[in-house]
């Protein structure tokens, strides 16, 4: 079991604002795993009946444990009534610091009669980042991440396992989107999900979605609520201010892994031209473990020029971030005309291969050039 430094470290902070964290991310993604490195934690597994039974009562449960203990309710939504316990927790026991984990937001599980708004910290996990791969993992060519995705059990085996991701996502489907949402139709869902990793990182067309899955327009639209909810995709929506040939509604549609991604492409190694678009993927994903989502976007004109990610800071200051996999393959024209309508900001350029961030000058305007993990220092 590698130890997952960076999500520690983030487990400390969220605490120290907050007795309460919802740890959430898709199923096998390392939950579990994660909360078990904590140290002097006490781990309960809720799917068991005896844990069940013991949280009955949350106020005994609680008042077994000293001011200080750090308790670990995993798939906590298996309980009879999750939001109970996490609201004693924080109102009567505020000295104890409780993780709970599930695979979806918390408003989403329907036994959470309350989301414990104000009362909570939220941590959502995503696939092992590029920098863990460095500094945690001990992987260090880029294709084996590409390919074998973040899912920390895949990342560590020296072979490709498809059954895995078949397995996960009729798991997925079973436990997470059957169980609650109601969806009912299996074919239709997994025939959308297979469509979204298909066209990863693209632009988000409902009605072509739906004509060529054969579900309508408004089952298209739930079923990816649906898989947002469960952080499967990702939708990125457009950036702008006002400028009449900017692209102003289109999301970009992103799958949550890129394992998952080659797997349903049937790729069994990595092209050249399949590199760039995953890249995105684990720079999106360092992004958003960084960053509020609401303030993460694309941007692009009725042109076709484009900046990856753009980062919304207020004020009209914002950053700009491209992804490239070769430094010198940036010729940052599209940079210079979003910078010519926003002016203020940081432009960073994201490579895997950087040892050290430097600064280059580009089109007349300095770029930063750095890994994901030095993002923003």
């Amino acid at each position: 079991m590698k130890t997952r430094n960076f999500w520690l470290d983030r487990v400390d902070e969220l605490w120290r604002q907050k007795n309460i964290i919802w740890l959430s991310g898709v199923r096998r993604i390392g939950k579990t795993s994660l909360s078990k490195q904590l140290k002097d934690a006490e781990y309960f597994n809720c799917d068991l009946p005896s844990v069940q039974r013991r949280l009955c009562d949350p106020e005994f449960f609680f008042r077994q444990y000293e001011v200080g203990a750090k308790i670990i309710l995993d798939e906590i939504h298996r309980i009879e009534d999750p939001s109970l316990v996490l609201k004693i927790a924080a109102d009567e026991f505020p000295g104890h610091f409780v993780i709970a984990t599930g695979s979806s937001t918390l408003h989403a599980t329907k036994k959470f009669r309350d989301t414990l708004t104000d009362r909570k910290r939220t941590l959502k996990l995503p696939p092992v980042l590029w920098s863990e791969c460095l500094r945690d993992f001990g992987v260090r060519e880029l294709d084996r991440r590409l390919l074998h995705g973040g899912f920390p059990e895949l990342l560590l085996v020296d072979s490709l396992a498809p059954d895995f991701f078949e397995d996960w996502m009729d798991s997925f489907y079973a436990r997470d989107i059957q169980e609650l949402f109601g969806v009912r139709n299996r074919s239709g869902f997994l025939s959308l999900l297979r469509l979204l990793c298909m066209r990863s990182g693209g632009f988000l067309d409902v009605a072509d979605l739906a004509k060529e899955t054969g579900l309508s327009r408004p089952t298209v639209m739930s079923h990816l609520d649906a898989m947002e909810i469960a952080h499967a995709v990702v939708r990125l929506p457009p950036y702008h201010g006002g400028g009449h040939r900017e692209i102003v509604r289109r999301p970009r549609i992103y799958a949550f892994d890129t394992g998952l991604i080659a797997h349903v492409r049937g790729w069994e190694s990595i092209r050249d031209t399949d590199r760039g678009v995953l890249w995105e993927n684990l720079v999106l994903d360092e992004l958003r473990a960084s960053l509020p989502a609401r303030t993460i976007h694309y941007w692009r004109d009725k042109s076709q020029r484009e900046v990856d990610f753009v980062i919304e800071h207020g004020r009209g200051n914002v950053d700009a971030v491209e992804a490239k996999i070769q430094v010198e393959s940036f010729d940052g024209r599209s940079l210079a005309v979003f910078r010519d309508s926003y002016p203020r900001g940081n432009n960073y350029l994201v490579s895997p291969f950087v040892a050290d961030p430097y600064d280059i000058p580009i089109r007349g305007y300095q770029v930063r050039v750095c890994r994901p993990r030095d993002l923003f220092r």
